[in-house]
């Protein structure tokens, strides 16, 4: 039956997001028990939630009868201190999915052009789209961004351009004199996103938050979340770094009450958390030295990774995905990201990797 309301015309070839595959699914599925699943396809902390977050939380539950705080004031007010910048300098999102949507509405629509590179995350691409924009997708170099090429892209319809470091779906990372350069030599009014999502695992990462505090590249706008490192994916709580006057911008944009009480809690214990956040580097730093070692020595081709995750190329990605779910883990294909060959998987505990490896094993013997 047809529709008697049209949506709008960009909807009709709009993509749709496949996340990783929830282990409840998987087990429905399968008719396997999901507490005998482990889940290595979201790149989500394996150590869990900061347990001083979970207090926090369980404490907010008694007032949730009431509204929570609307410009999350004291969520805001630490955050500032730990990067050493104002409140001003923060907007909040239900994810950093929120944050992509509201440069969409403040940036976005058509004729304008949003320059972003091949393997990208998916939601760029997609929220462009949305918003009835024209994507210029720009070939990725060794399954990097090309800055430079990225650059040459760029064209006086450019409106955004998206760059993540590290790199989601690859673990790639550009070097800091290449994204400096990058950063300095895109015009003026053209927004650079930069998506941090994986910022808190590099032992040396490049700081761009000075240039946002001098008040230079008014055009930068940084992303980074509490979803990787922080193991809170499930409250969805992500936020943007920019100049005062872009982040008011948004500002107008963003819902009333977007972020709840139990996340502002959870949020506000968490960063302080600092035992939390080296337990999960130190477990990430083993996990991927391990998956690299495991990796080589199957014969394996992966690309080295910056982040909490890996992507190793298998032969047939869709097969090896789906006879290792059939063995109890979840990894992610990587077909929808054109690189058929591929899975992903994510860092796990010390257990998860080896039950990984040692059934991504016996799948290619098989």
């Amino acid at each position: 039956m047809s529709l008697s309301v049209k949506p709008n015309p960009q909807l009709a070839k709009l993509p749709v997001y496949q996340p990783g595959r929830p282990t409840e699914e998987v087990a429905r599925e399968l008719g396997l028990n999901a507490k005998d699943i482990i889940k290595l396809a979201s790149n989500e902390n394996p150590l869990g939630p900061s347990p001083k977050a979970m207090t926090a939380m369980r404490d907010a539950i008694d007032h949730l009868h009431l509204y929570p705080d609307g410009n999350a004031f004291y969520l805001k007010r630490r955050l500032a201190d730990k990067l050493e910048l104002t409140p001003g300098h923060l907007v909040l999102g239900n994810g950093s999915n929120e944050i992509i949507e509201f440069a969409g509405h403040a940036f976005m629509g058509p004729g304008a052009d949003v320059v972003v590179s091949q393997y990208c995350f998916a939601i760029y691409p997609i929220v462009g789209q949305l918003f009835g924009s024209n994507i210029i997708t720009v070939p990725a170099r060794d399954l990097a961004h090309d800055l430079d090429a990225m650059l040459r892209a760029i064209t006086p319809a450019t409106r955004v351009v998206f760059v993540a470091n590290p790199n989601n779906p690859t673990g790639t990372l550009a070097a800091p004199e290449a994204v400096e350069r990058f950063i300095e030599q895109v015009p003026a009014n053209v927004l650079v996103v930069m998506d941090e999502a994986y910022f808190e695992f590099l032992e040396n990462p490049l700081d761009l938050l000075p240039r946002i505090c001098a008040g230079r590249n008014t055009n930068l706008l940084i992303m980074r979340t509490f979803s990787k490192i922080f193991g809170l994916a499930g409250l969805r709580l992500g936020y943007g770094i920019g100049n005062p006057e872009l982040i008011s911008a948004l500002e107008k944009i963003r819902q009333p009450f977007n972020i709840n009480s139990i996340v502002q809690a959870g949020a506000l214990a968490a960063l302080d958390d600092e035992d939390h956040l080296e337990k999960t580097r130190s477990n990430n730093s083993a996990g991927l030295d391990y998956f690299n070692g495991e990796l080589s020595r199957l014969g394996l081709e992966y690309v080295p990774s910056s982040a909490n995750f890996v992507l190793a190329k298998v032969g047939d990605g869709a097969r090896v995905f789906s006879e290792l779910q059939k063995r109890g883990v979840i990894t992610r294909p990587m077909a929808g990201y054109q690189l058929p060959e591929w899975i992903r998987f994510s860092v796990g505990t010390d257990a998860e990797n080896q039950r990984c490896i040692a059934a991504l094993e016996d799948v290619l013997k098989s």
